[in-house]
């Protein structure tokens, strides 16, 4: 029988089972799916802004903007309000959906709080969908944000968290788990994925999903990120993962979250057109668009016409990328809030 409702009993061995099955029978899976859950095949648009750049206290090994590291990127100051709607106009004639905002913060200080709250509004008055990532979140911040009119919150658990440590010291995984918790019980959809190519194994990739699994609910939202490596960085000469195994990413992960957007993220731009072809079909259906991500380069509208337009695929309305209001977990706290996770990776 097709899987059409969400689980959150997955155990890392059946996982790993679809993980580790040829290809073929792991796309077919992920396919049937997709269609029993996505029967109109769009694909959702979203694109991301830097509101704020470089700087940051964190030292995600994967970074140009940690301030930890040389990488020829400059700091900036928060961007003004006109600038980012702008932008925003822009990218929603350009066919974007959702409208993400990035800062680099370790974690959002109050005295930002109104500022970034004023730009999802304004945003958010601009008809399109609202996300933002900025670091570490406390409770009342989360309310606040959800008042302006924040849609999504974009956290990622990058990897799994045994890996974890060898990419980040500056922060724990339950730190983000905690975020995550205080933006659902603020009522605010989750954006929660990770990244392929920082040196860890098809075991830690499994793992990420497992965690992902856990949470309860889903996240509506699942970005699954291809390492663009950078200069200066500590995995700035890291190896990079296939196009294959993406695929597999991708596939297990619309099969695990069979009702929240799958995203092809960050990586495209390293991609053949037959590639990322191939992490479609796998079962994604939610892509960046634009000619930059935060501080990395993206296909840019042209080729995403024309790889959508090769594939037959089109892109979803607002309407229909809607996400519907969240559901209570059917435990009587979230599994974010209530599981607690080893702390690990602490500064030395």
């Amino acid at each position: 029988m097709t899987q059409t409702e969400a689980r959150h009993d997955w155990s890392r061995e059946e996982i790993a089972a679809l993980y580790e099955a040829p290809l073929d029978t792991l796309i077919g899976k992920a396919l049937a799916v997709k269609t029993a859950n996505w029967a109109d095949g769009k694909v959702q648009k979203s694109q991301l802004l830097s509101i704020k750049t470089g700087g940051c206290a964190e030292d995600c090994g994967y970074c140009n903007q940690s301030a930890h590291f040389e990488t020829g990127l400059d700091a900036s100051k928060l961007m003004p309000l006109d600038e980012v709607v702008s932008a925003a106009k822009e990218a929603k004639a350009c066919g974007a959906d959702r409208f993400c905002m990035g800062a680099a913060w370790r974690n959002l200080k109050d005295r930002d709080l109104p500022k970034v709250a004023d730009m999802i509004s304004a945003v958010k008055a601009e008809g399109l969908e609202t996300c933002v990532t900025l670091g570490m979140l406390e409770q009342h911040q989360a309310k606040v944000l959800r008042e302006a009119g924040l849609d999504y919150y974009n956290h990622n658990l990058d990897t799994s968290p045994e890996y974890y440590e060898k990419v980040v010291s500056t922060r724990t995984y339950q730190d983000r788990l905690d975020t995550l918790a205080h933006c659902r019980e603020a009522g605010i959809n989750l954006c929660v994925g990770g990244i392929l190519g920082m040196g860890e194994g098809r075991e830690d990739r499994i793992g990420l999903i497992h965690e992902l699994s856990k949470l309860n609910p889903h996240p509506e939202s699942v970005p699954v990120n291809m390492l663009v490596p950078i200069e200066g960085t500590p995995l700035g000469q890291s190896k990079p993962v296939s196009i294959v195994e993406m695929a597999r990413a991708l596939a297990v992960c619309r099969i695990v979250f069979p009702k929240s957007w799958v995203r092809l993220a960050a990586g495209r731009e390293a991609m053949s057109e037959e590639g990322q072809a191939l992490c479609l079909l796998a079962g994604a259906n939610s892509v960046f668009v634009g000619e930059r991500l935060l501080t990395t380069d993206n296909p840019g509208e042209t080729r995403d016409e024309a790889l959508l337009k090769a594939m037959g695929f089109e892109h979803a309305s607002k309407e229909e990328t809607a996400t519907p209001a969240i559901e209570e977990p059917a435990v009587e706290e979230p599994v974010v809030a209530a599981r607690k996770t080893t702390l690990i990776g602490a500064a030395s």
